[in-house]
Order: C-alpha cells, then structure tokens, then sequence
C-alpha cells in the first residue's frame, strides 16, 4: 500500500518562516502551535480573521499571519 505523503507549503507566522502542510487551516495551524484559541485574535494577510473561521480558511503558500495573544491582568 503506497502512502500518500502531503506537501509542504512555506508561511510566515509572526515574522518567521514556518512549513505547514498543504491543505492546512488557521485551525491545524493553532494545534501544531498547541495555541489556546480562547485569547488569541489572527490576522491574515493583513485582514482579521474572526474565529467562526478559521476552521474553514486554508492557508495558502506564502501567507503571512500575525498571532496577537490577549493578556489579563491590571
């Protein structure tokens, strides 16, 4: 049986250069970096990307993310 291999695709996330595999979401993407989602706020592209969809948006090569997480505290 002959094993599909899927390729990799080169984004950047917060100003470094990461392989992501193709077909990935912004969600895959939160689970590799074992990110909590619950505080985090995402941009792509240059446009935010509301969290009903990032399950539903496939990075494409190139992107370019930036991964602002939300702090408490007084």
């Amino acid at each position: 049986m002959v094993q599909e291999v899927t390729p990799l695709i080169s984004i950047v996330v917060n100003g470094e250069e990461r392989a992501v595999r193709s077909g990935d979401t912004i969600a895959d993407l939160l689970s590799a970096l074992e990110l909590d989602p619950e505080r985090l706020a995402i941009e792509l592209d240059r446009r935010i990307v509301k969290r009903a969809e990032w399950a539903g948006t496939v990075l494409p090569a190139g992107a370019k993310l930036e991964i602002v997480r939300f702090v408490g505290g007084g």
